[in-house]
């Protein structure tokens, strides 16, 4: 049946992640190895905190190995790994170890390095592996077991994914930060996200943090010392969020997220989703070769998978300033964007900074407005030395 769009977006059905499902197969064979019967359902523990309850699709026990199935759902808004079966193969190897996790049939391979994996491993993202271990550990709590996550259809499904692009080739990635899949329609997303900005004035913040997802709120949050009311998880809507922003009289914007969405942001692209603009390793590309960078260089960078990768590429050779120079340029087209907007009052000057981070939070890029605006507010800057 046809999704009514006048629905209530809070109450849109949530899904769940190649990553949860993963884990809940894994934590489900398990359970078979240990002598429970077959299971209708299987629970397990979320990052950081919370719980999730799977359906467990198909199951079955050898004396020695345990293989169950979940259908990953993406939900109400549901992407191209919807309805593909994840298993996992579970073998129960001896009284005390590790768990051994490994990527079988369907899972990618990946090829090139700067990603969240390192080149020649199996495209299981580090949240996914913790996830697996966690659930794994609640039936085993020290025996040594051996994991392989499979995905039958997975390499025909990857070919829709940007998995060739990112080089990571024979299959899809096990992804996930949260474990939940959110619907993320425009309407919806934005109608969602307005409360946050609300509230955050209602706590009486002046400075804001807009940050595209849950890295970037981590990062806000633990690294910086910033209060939750105070950030704002904007997905893909950045020039949104910064037009409402000017709108309710925010003074002072942090951008601060992966660099590999507000590298778009230097390029005038508030829209982030890849979908509808991708130019990151152009303009990173090209803002690099206005600061110099010779073109045999730019080759290089430009074969890199992705843009964290060539941001590590420019830090180990001394420049920096090119991630640096970025961000302030960030900054400038938002302050740009918002205080050109039709309901932004004249006269209104909305100040933004903008920090660039890696995936595992490390600050790769920001200008120097950032710095000042995080300063002001009493937060932590965790930079030592620039």
């Amino acid at each position: 049946m046809q999704r009514e769009r006048a629905k209530d977006p809070h109450q849109w059905r949530e899904g769940y992640t190649t990553g949860s499902c993963a884990a809940g197969a894994a934590k489900a064979a398990c359970a078979l190895l240990h002598g429970a019967g077959p299971q209708e359902f299987v629970e397990i523990p979320l990052p950081g905190s919370g719980r999730l309850r799977l359906p467990v699709s198909r199951q079955e026990c050898a004396q020695d190995k345990a293989e169950v199935v979940i259908v990953k759902d993406g939900g109400d808004d549901p992407d191209v790994t919807h309805g593909l079966e994840i298993h996992a193969v579970v073998r129960l190897l001896s009284p005390c170890g590790d768990v051994h996790l490994r990527g079988g049939q369907g899972i990618g391979t990946v090829t090139k390095k700067g990603l969240a994996v390192p080149a020649g491993a199996k495209a299981i993202n580090p949240v996914p592996q913790e996830m697996i271990r966690m659930a794994v550990r609640e039936v085993f709590p020290q025996e040594e077991i051996e994991v392989t996550i499979e995905v039958p259809k997975g390499e025909s499904v990857a070919a829709r994914t940007l998995n060739p692009r990112l080089g990571i080739v024979g299959g899809i990635s096990i992804l996930g930060t949260t474990g939940i899949v959110r619907p993320m329609s425009e309407e919806a997303f934005k109608a969602s996200i307005l409360p946050e900005l609300e509230q955050a004035l209602a706590y009486g913040h002046r400075t804001v943090v807009l940050t595209p997802g849950h890295y970037g709120f981590q990062v806000a949050n633990e690294r910086l010392g910033i209060p939750v009311e105070g950030i704002v998880q904007m997905g893909n809507f950045v020039g949104f969020l910064l037009e409402e922003a000017a709108y309710r009289g925010v003074e002072r914007v942090l951008l601060l997220g992966h660099i590999g969405k507000l590298l778009k942001v230097a390029g005038g692209i508030f829209h982030t989703h890849n979908h509808v603009a991708d130019a990151r390793l152009e303009i990173l590309v090209a803002h690099a070769a206005l600061w110099g960078i010779g073109h045999r260089r730019l080759r290089a960078l430009a074969d890199l998978p992705t843009v964290e990768g060539m941001a590590r590429e420019l830090i180990e050779e001394g420049q920096q300033g090119v991630l640096h120079s970025l961000a302030g340029r960030a900054s400038a087209q938002a302050r740009a964007h918002a205080n050109s907007a039709p309901r932004t009052q004249a006269g209104f000057n909305l100040e933004v900074g903008t920090v660039f981070t890696a995936l595992n939070g490390e600050f790769l890029g920001w200008d120097a407005a950032a710095r000042r605006l995080v300063q002001d507010a009493g937060w932590s800057w965790p930079v030592k030395t620039e």
